[in-house]
Parts: C-alpha cells; sequence; structure tokens
C-alpha cells in the first residue's frame, strides 16, 4: 500500500508545478485582455492621443510564444504588439504611461502605440511598418552568433507580411547563415480589411521551405500548442541548428484598429461571433485547466480579480505621470 501510493504523491506533486505553470500563463493572456479593453476605452474616451491595433483574440500567440524564450532572448514586435511587449515582460504602468504620451513611459512618451521598446526585456520594438521588423530580428540574430551568445529572436509579423520582399531576403541569409531565429507568423486572416486568401498566392508554408527553413503550423488560439512547438523550435536554434517559421492561426476579434468599428463589409458579425464563442483563447485554457483539476472556476475568477486591480493601479500611474519636459524632445532619438 505504502509503494504505491508514492507515485500517486509524486503525480501530484508534478500537476501542482504544471497547475502553476498554467496559471500563470492564464494570468499573463487575461492580463493582455485586460490591457487591451482598458486601451480601447482611452480611445472611446478621447483620453489617448492616436489609433491603437488591439490584439484581443491573439493573446495565446504572444504568450506562448515568450513563454518558451528568457529574458535575455530578443522579440520584434508588430503596430498590434501590446501583447508581445507585456508577455516579455514590459511593466503595466510604463506600457500605459507610453500610450499616453508620458515620461514614465517604456520610451519616454516617445514611442506611443505602435513603437514601443523595451531593451531590458529583450523587447527590440515594435515597428508600424508592415514586415518592417524582419530585418532587425534577422540582424539581432546576426548578432547574436557573431557574439557566441546562445541568444535566440522570435520575430512577430502578420500575414500581410508575406507580400513583403524583406522576408525572403531575411529568411535567404537566416537560412544560409544558419542563424538563431524563429520567425513567427501570426496569420489572423486579414490584410486590415482584405482576406488573406485575396492577396496571398499559393501553399503559405511552402514558402519558407524554399530555403530550407523548418517551418511548423499551429493553433494560435491553443496557449499550450503554441508553447509546445515554440519550445521545440527555440531549443532546435539555441542548438545551432538554424532557423524556423511558424505559422499561427488566429483571430483578432476588434478591428483593424480602434476606429474600425463596423466591420460587416470585409467579414461577417457571425463569423466574429463563432470566434469568440468557440475559439477563444481564455476558455479553451480555463476549461482546460477546470476539466484537469488543477484550479477551479474561483481561482480563475480570483486572478482575474487581481488583474483587474493591477490594471486599476497601473492606469492611475499613468494617468497621473507628468508629460516630458519640452527641451526633451531631440534626446533619445536615433535616426
Amino acid at each position: 500500500m505504502k509503494a504505491s501510493s508514492k507515485p500517486r504523491q509524486e503525480g501530484a506533486e508534478q500537476a501542482s508545478v504544471d497547475g502553476q505553470a498554467w496559471l500563470r500563463v492564464y494570468r499573463q493572456m487575461f492580463m493582455i485582455r485586460a490591457f487591451e479593453e482598458q486601451v480601447n476605452e482611452l480611445y472611446l474616451s478621447a483620453k489617448m492621443p492616436g489609433l491603437a491595433h488591439l490584439c484581443i483574440g491573439e493573446e495565446a500567440v504572444a504568450v506562448g510564444v515568450c513563454e518558451a524564450l528568457t529574458r535575455e532572448d530578443y522579440i520584434t514586435s508588430t503596430h498590434r504588439g501590446h501583447g508581445h511587449c507585456l508577455a516579455k515582460g514590459a511593466p503595466l504602468d510604463r506600457m500605459f504611461a507610453e500610450l499616453l504620451g508620458k515620461d514614465a513611459g517604456c520610451c519616454r512618451g516617445k514611442g506611443g502605440t505602435m513603437h514601443i521598446a523595451d531593451p531590458t526585456t529583450g523587447n527590440l520594438g515594435a515597428n508600424a511598418i508592415v514586415g518592417g521588423g524582419i530585418g532587425i530580428a534577422t540582424g539581432a540574430a546576426l548578432s547574436a552568433r557573431m557574439r557566441g551568445s546562445p541568444q535566440v529572436v522570435a520575430c512577430f509579423f502578420g500575414e500581410g507580411a508575406l507580400g513583403q520582399g524583406l522576408l525572403y531576403e531575411a529568411m535567404n541569409m537566416a537560412a544560409l547563415w544558419q542563424l538563431p531565429i524563429v520567425y513567427v507568423c501570426e496569420n489572423n486572416l486579414y490584410n486590415e480589411y482584405t482576406n488573406f486568401a485575396e492577396t496571398t498566392a499559393g501553399e503559405l508554408l511552402a514558402r519558407p521551405r524554399a530555403f530550407g527553413i523548418q517551418a511548423e503550423d499551429v493553433d494560435g488560439q491553443d496557449v499550450r500548442a503554441v508553447l509546445s512547438v515554440t519550445r521545440s523550435l527555440v531549443e532546435r536554434a539555441r542548438r545551432g541548428d538554424g532557423p524556423a517559421f511558424l505559422m499561427c492561426r488566429t483571430y483578432r476579434y476588434f478591428g483593424h484598429h480602434v476606429g474600425d468599428i463596423d466591420r460587416a463589409y470585409y467579414r461577417s458579425k457571425g463569423e466574429e461571433a463563432l470566434w469568440i464563442a468557440e475559439r477563444d483563447p481564455l476558455k479553451i485554457l480555463s476549461a482546460w485547466l477546470i476539466k484537469q483539476g488543477l484550479c477551479d472556476s474561483a481561482r480563475i475568477a480570483a486572478i482575474e480579480e487581481q488583474i483587474g486591480s493591477e490594471i486599476s493601479a497601473a492606469l492611475e500611474f499613468a494617468v497621473e505621470a507628468p508629460f516630458p519636459d519640452a527641451s526633451a524632445v531631440d534626446q533619445h532619438v536615433y535616426a
């Protein structure tokens, strides 16, 4: 009896460890969701300058990829990049401050919603140009290799970037030089207002494979699947086995930007409702956690309540923070 009870105890301990890790993952995804919802409120209440591109619905990609990285590893982001920044470790208060143009922001208020960078967490920056981070990421991977560093780079971009020649030039070099980079394509089906099938010919994964790059396709709404595949590709790159390409099938619940309210002219309300009801990454993970007995609905609610408090405190900090002094307009700006 004693001998048979020990494996069950060890299994329970292992489940507890796994449960804590997945609860942390859920926390990260819900934090991104809550942050983005608050960003939308800031826009609607005219408290935030300019537009923002929300990643609500795509949280599993950002978190799944960044959970496979170390703090020292690099990422490059996109115009829809708040989730990437937060998943890589950027603080909530400094993120809000950046969006409001405050001196306490990650870029002292000069990056704004589409140009956030946070080198302290390995984030080399978001980019308003479609595919604009691809050359930066590939250069960072070359730097890591030349320095003999074990760092790996994750390069985020949307499926619209498959129409950018820079991607193919960069992948060609990455393959030739066996650079430690994972190209992460967030395929949310739409290049702004056009379905990707109307703009992108052929089999998508055939493109990186033409360069001899290992290419994988994953359900971008299932964070467990994203993390599992990304972890193997990151480990492969860290061993020196070269670049990889990860296609994440995902969906943005909101418009191309916060001003894109009526989307019926390019996608149906039924399609949106189906993704939200059946393919929500938060619901998928929380349902799995509860089914596995790793937590209950009360624990999920407690996590969400705690995040809500953190969001409120971070936003209050950002609202009260001062704007940069006019004398700083030409500081920390490079061309």
